[in-house]
C-alpha cells in the first residue's frame, strides 16, 4: 500500500471503523463496485468475517449496494467521506462552543457539591441548589426506602428544585418513600402533589428537625434556612452523614412524628371542607357559647313555631371525644395498640383521670375504673364519650381505622369498664 493509502487507514481506524473493516472499504476504493465475495478476497479475509464487517460498513454508510443480481458494493469515494468528517467535527465544535458556559457553570457547582462516593462520615452543603443537586443524586441510587421528615413550606422549593422528579423515579424502581410533614391551607396543592406517588402523612405538631434518610445508610440533615439563620436559600446549610448513631435517631424522630401523625387523605378534606361552623368553648368563658346555643335554638323555635327541640346527646359527646382523643393522641406514644394503652394507663394516672390497665394482649383489652366520665347522675356518658376517645386515639396516632367495644352496662359497676380493641380493616 502507498503512504497516502496508509494515513487514510489510520483516519479510518480513527474514526471507529476495525482495521479489517477498513481493508474492505479501500478494496472497494481501489477495485470499484464488487461483490461481497470479490471484496473479500481482495481483502484477504474469509467470507464469515469479511460479511459481518461489509454489514457494518454498510449501516455506517461507507458502502452503498449497486445492482440487483448479483448486488455489489460500491465505496463512497473518499473525499466525500473525508467532508463528512469535517462537517461533523466543526458542528461538534460548534455544539461545545455554544455549550461552554453551561458547561462551566454546571462544574462549578459540581465542585461545590461534596462527591456522593466519599467515604468521610460527615459533608456539609452550603446552599440550597447545591443541596437539592446532591439530593437529586442520592435519590437516584436510592434502592429500598426513603424516609422525610420535612416542614411544609419546603415543599414548594421542593417542586421547584425539581426533587419531586427524583423522588418519583425512585418510586417507580420500587422504592419505598413516606413523607411525614405540615399540611396546611397554604401548602395543600404541593402536599396533594407529593402524595400522588408517595405516602404522606400530616404532622400534628409543628417539623422541628428536617431530615431524610435514604436506604438507613446516608442521612441528610437541614442546619439552618430561611426558617431559621438564615434570610435567603442560599444560606441554607445541610450536613450530609453515615454515622449510624445519627441514622438510628433520625429513624426513631421519623417514626415517632410518623405514628402520631394522620393520613394525608384525612387532613385534605378537612382543609377542602372545613365544618361551617363552630362555638369554641373556653376555660374561663364557658357561659359564651351556651349562650350562643340557646339564641340559635330560640331563633328556630320562633322561625318553626314548635315548642321544644331534642338534641342528640350521644352525638354531641362523641364530638367532644374526638376532639379530646386527637389532644391526648399527641401526648402518648406507642406503634401498636397495646403500647398505645400501657401509654394511656401512664396518661390517665398523671392526669386523675382514673385507673386504666391492659388486662389482655389479644385482642388488646382495657378496664378502666373510677373513670371520670363515668358520674353516678349520668354513667351513660362514660360508656359513649370512653369508646369513642380510645378510638380516636388510636386512629389518630396508629393512622388505620380500629374498633373499641361499649362497656357491657351490667358489668360497670362490679368490674369497671371494659374494651376490646379490633381492627376493623
Amino acid at each position: 500500500m502507498s503512504k497516502a493509502t496508509n494515513t487514510l487507514l489510520d483516519l479510518l481506524v480513527e474514526h471507529g471503523i476495525p482495521e479489517r473493516g477498513a481493508r474492505l472499504y479501500l478494496a472497494a476504493c481501489r477495485a470499484g463496485p464488487q461483490t461481497a465475495s470479490e471484496l473479500a478476497r481482495l481483502a484477504a479475509l474469509n467470507r464469515v468475517e469479511a460479511y459481518r464487517f461489509l454489514r457494518q460498513l454498510q449501516e455506517a454508510g461507507l458502502l452503498r449496494s449497486t445492482g440487483q443480481r448479483p448486488m455489489r458494493l460500491a465505496a463512497v469515494p473518499p473525499a466525500e467521506l473525508i467532508d463528512r468528517w469535517i462537517r461533523r467535527a466543526a458542528e461538534r465544535l460548534h455544539r461545545l462552543e455554544g455549550d461552554k458556559p453551561r458547561l462551566l457553570n454546571d462544574l462549578q457547582g459540581d465542585l461545590l457539591i461534596p462527591d456522593p462516593d466519599d467515604a468521610r462520615k460527615f459533608q456539609v452543603l452550603e446552599g440550597r441548589g447545591a443541596i437539592q443537586t446532591f439530593l437529586k443524586r442520592r435519590l437516584g441510587t436510592a434502592e429500598k426506602e426513603v424516609s422525610l421528615t420535612v416542614s411544609g413550606f419546603a415543599l414548594a422549593a421542593a417542586i421547584d428544585g425539581g426533587v419531586d422528579r427524583a423522588i418519583k423515579e425512585a418510586v417507580d424502581r420500587g422504592v419505598r418513600v413516606r413523607m411525614v410533614t405540615e399540611v396546611t391551607s397554604g401548602n395543600l396543592r404541593d402536599a396533594q402533589h407529593f402524595a400522588s406517588f408517595v405516602e404522606v402523612r400530616h404532622a400534628n405538631a409543628p417539623v422541628t428537625n428536617r431530615a431524610i434518610v435514604l436506604d438507613r445508610t446516608g442521612l441528610l440533615v437541614f442546619v439552618s434556612g430561611e426558617e431559621g439563620l438564615g434570610p435567603t436559600g442560599e444560606s441554607q446549610v445541610a450536613l450530609w452523614t453515615t454515622s449510624s448513631d445519627l441514622l438510628a435517631r433520625a429513624r426513631q424522630y421519623h417514626q415517632r412524628v410518623w405514628s402520631q401523625a394522620v393520613n394525608a387523605a384525612r387532613r385534605f378534606v378537612e382543609l377542602e371542607s372545613p365544618s361551617s361552623a363552630f362555638l369554641p368553648v373556653a376555660q374561663g368563658r364557658l357561659a359564651e357559647p351556651f349562650q350562643r346555643l340557646r339564641e340559635i335554638t330560640e331563633l328556630g323555635m320562633r322561625a318553626t313555631g314548635v315548642r321544644e327541640l331534642r338534641f342528640d346527646l350521644p352525638e354531641l359527646i362523641e364530638t367532644v371525644a374526638h376532639q379530646v382523643g386527637r389532644t391526648i393522641a399527641i401526648r402518648v406514644e406507642g406503634a401498636t395498640p397495646s403500647e398505645v394503652g400501657r401509654s394511656l394507663t401512664q396518661y390517665y394516672e398523671s392526669h386523675a383521670l382514673g385507673k386504666l390497665e391492659v388486662t389482655r394482649e389479644r385482642p388488646v383489652t382495657l378496664r378502666v375504673t373510677g373513670c371520670f366520665a363515668c358520674l353516678p347522675q349520668s354513667p351513660e356518658i362514660g360508656r359513649v364519650l370512653c369508646p369513642k376517645l380510645i378510638k380516636t386515639v388510636l386512629e389518630t396516632r396508629l393512622g388505620s381505622s380500629w374498633e373499641v367495644s361499649r362497656p357491657d352496662p351490667r358489668r360497670h359497676a362490679a368490674k369497671g369498664c371494659v374494651f376490646t380493641i379490633t381492627s376493623s380493616a
